[in-house]
């Protein structure tokens, strides 16, 4: 298999943008517009507001087709850019950026970092180096039409890439992150066709700006193969007297969304962990507030919902709403050891799944998996949670498990071998469920997080356990860490 089909899918496109174009801000002129792009021998320049948000661009083509015109050179230039601005972030995939430019047949789209600020353009000429032939036709296979029946084909389409890169011996998280990044995808894609079917019926367009965000593993880019939903939204704010009119398309919308994502084969979540659910679907003043509650509150409840959503990612709209709101979590929960104790606390039953003498400890209660391992419940997630806590405690805003390491290791929080052994348990335990989990699709079994000790190699059984007690003793460090003397 060729080295290239897993760069095409595993490279963001940050890593391929060129330097940003000549800007210029709202309210320039024809004329202006026409000067930069001779000045700086630029085939275009972007339009950008006063945070630095693309709001428009202007091409040769659109200097060939308007200004020649004979436009005044004083005319607005807000009324000739091109817009809204098609963009991609920095932190997309590759191959996404190869799609919507070959869609929209664009030859460059100006690359936007977390916070919606242009930080660079990306060529489809530059892009298209890293494939060939064969590869975008895989990528067209990820990229169906914005509708449910061709997000559907996403979904399947999604399989067969992870297989593959699967079997090229691509390690299993950033398999995960590119399920992820598709999954996040479609739900951005469904977004838009929602949104548009609104407007269709007379709805007209969202009335404030708008951030989708997942939680869960979709927000760590941890998915596995067969995710259910968990989602909220984070809308701009605006005056309580327009709350039923706002709140009532946002309530639709969510409605809309969660069933076209149902139908394209991501399930409803069975804790209501939705945009549908007041809970999930707040303005960004609503959900700071919302947060400093069950930061200050600290009751089972509260523990558990801000557990859920500690781990959100913005996917669809103004994703500055979801920056903002992270940093404002990042600085409320630093240094906050009161909170982080109780919440880990709230965790403790989720041991590894090893016992005395290092012995796994299989299921015993549920007939069809008996005597075998759950490693999500008694594998990932007490690592996840282990390192969400330290992360939180020490303010690392990033989500990803492996990346809260890193980030944890460079700030001296853990040492090198911890951080190595971590890694290297984190590897090995999603490479045996991401394994079962194909093999299991295969076969038309039920996708479940269990693996039967008789499946594993003597060295893989080895390496199981060698994660597991990395995993443990990480717990007693965060619990030592967090309690002091009281425990």
């Amino acid at each position: 298999m060729p080295y290239s089909r897993g760069l095409a899918f595993r490279q963001l496109a940050g890593g391929h943008m060129g330097p940003p174009p000549p800007t210029l801000p709202l309210g320039s002129t024809v004329g202006e517009a026409v000067a930069l792009l001779a000045e700086a021998a630029s085939a275009s320049l972007v339009v950008i507001d006063d945070d630095g948000i693309p709001r428009g661009v202007l091409t040769e083509q659109d200097v060939v087709r308007k200004v020649a015109l004979r436009l005044d050179p004083s005319a607005a230039l807000d009324d000739i850019m091109s817009q809204p601005v098609r963009v991609i972030r920095a932190q997309d995939l590759l191959f996404h950026a190869i799609a919507r430019m070959r869609q929209a047949g664009l030859r460059h789209m100006p690359v936007v970092d977390e916070r919606d600020r242009l930080a660079g353009m990306l060529t489809l000429d530059g892009a298209l180096v890293q494939v060939n032939g064969q590869l975008v036709d895989q990528i067209e296979s990820l990229t169906r039409p914005d509708d449910p029946a061709g997000m559907t084909q996403v979904r399947a389409a999604q399989l067969q890439v992870a297989e593959q890169l699967f079997a090229d011996d691509v390690p299993t998280p950033e398999i995960q992150a590119l399920v992820s990044h598709i999954n996040n995808d479609v739900y951005r894609r469904m977004t838009r066709h929602c949104i548009q079917t609104m407007e269709n019926d007379g709805e007209g367009p969202p009335p404030r700006d708008f951030c989708l965000i997942v939680m869960g593993s979709g927000g760590r880019q941890e998915s596995y193969l067969n995710p259910d939903q968990d989602n909220g939204l984070i809308i701009a704010d605006y005056p309580d007297a327009e709350h039923d009119r706002i709140d009532g398309y946002f309530s639709e919308l969510a409605a809309r969304l969660t069933r076209a994502m149902d139908g394209a084969g991501m399930p409803l979540c069975n804790g209501y962990v939705m945009a549908v659910n007041p809970l999930w679907r707040k303005t960004a003043t609503q959900w700071r507030a919302q947060m400093d509650y069950w930061l200050g509150r600290r009751n089972p409840a509260a523990l558990r919902l801000a557990d859920i959503f500690f781990d959100f990612r913005g996917v669809a709209g103004e994703r500055r709403l979801a920056a903002e709101l992270r940093q404002h979590i990042t600085t409320r929960s630093k240094g906050n050891r009161a909170f982080m104790r109780e919440m880990y606390l709230q965790d403790e039953d989720f041991g590894v799944a090893l016992g005395l003498f290092n012995r796994f400890i299989v299921e015993k209660n549920d007939k069809a998996h008996r005597g075998e391992l759950n490693l999500k419940i008694t594998g990932t997630l007490p690592l996840v949670d282990a390192v969400r806590a330290l992360a939180l405690l020490h303010g690392v805003p990033e989500t990803g498990t492996l990346d809260r390491i890193a980030k944890l290791h460079e700030l001296g929080v853990l040492d090198r071998d911890e951080a190595d052994y971590l890694s290297g348990a984190f590897h090995h335990i999603t490479h045996l469920l991401l394994r079962q989990q194909m093999t299991d699709q295969r076969a038309g079994k039920e996708i479940s997080n269990y693996v039967h000790p008789d499946s594993l190699t003597d060295r893989e059984d080895d390496m199981l356990v060698d994660a597991l007690k990395a995993i443990r003793d990480l717990r007693d460090r965060v619990r030592s860490d967090l309690s002091g003397e009281l425990f």
